[in-house]
């Protein structure tokens, strides 16, 4: 144990005293959540957006630790009226409705109802590297949830954003402002198969798409 743990640590000398190095300081890769330095130099995102305060706009671009993306103007709102069985495996279309915001307007959402979008950044995600969503504060606390899941090793394409109105009243989202967060974690080590590896079925997404199963 005792030599397992001496080959895990790395030294240096400074007038005769012995400085242990953090595993940044000696060059190892290890786990952890990407800055915004980092972010621009290892993520491909297209456009790129440096982070700066646009007065009365949901935020966006770049952050210290992850990047606000924008939602477009393409969106599908979901509606009951075909009375249709929601099945993942055989989703039917007709359940939703297609909607275009204006460049600088906005769709509603139905009470207690959905809406799938489209980010307007396309996004590379390096094979070292995982891609957490969370949603943004704004439209948190007014009961607006966003859900995306995992940006997979190798995965691009544009994002497709799950958006639910869990209140009462219509909702208001905003098209080409911020809409969602999203979070880089580089592995300790590279992954053996990403998902470019095994051929996604929502690789190379070029934007909003329906559920599908292979």
């Amino acid at each position: 144990m005792q030599d397992l743990v001496k080959s895990r640590v790395d030294t240096t000398t400074n007038g005769g005293n012995v400085i242990v190095l953090s595993d940044h300081e000696a060059g190892r890769q290890v786990m952890g959540i990407l800055s915004d330095r980092q972010i621009e130099r290892h993520v491909r995102i297209e456009p790129f957006e440096k982070n700066a305060k646009r007065v009365g706009t949901i935020s966006y671009g770049v952050t210290s630790y992850g990047y606000d993306v924008r939602v477009g103007t393409h969106f599908k709102v979901f509606t009951n009226v075909n009375s249709s069985i929601v099945d993942p495996k055989s989703f039917d279309s007709k359940s939703f409705v297609d909607v275009e915001a204006d460049n600088n307007g906005f769709i509603l959402i139905p009470p207690n109802s959905f809406a799938l979008c489209e980010t307007v950044e396309y996004f590379e995600i390096p094979r070292d590297i995982l891609a957490i969503c969370v949603g943004k504060s704004t439209y948190a606390r007014c009961g607006i949830i966003v859900n995306v899941t995992p940006l997979e090793p190798e995965w691009k394409g544009k994002i497709t954003i799950e958006i639910s109105n869990t209140t009462p009243l219509p909702a208001k989202i905003y098209a080409n402002e911020g809409i969602a967060q999203i979070i880089f974690l580089r592995g300790e080590e590279v992954c053996d198969r990403s998902y470019a590896d095994k051929g996604g079925k929502y690789q190379d997404q070029v934007g909003l798409t329906l559920p599908k199963v292979d």
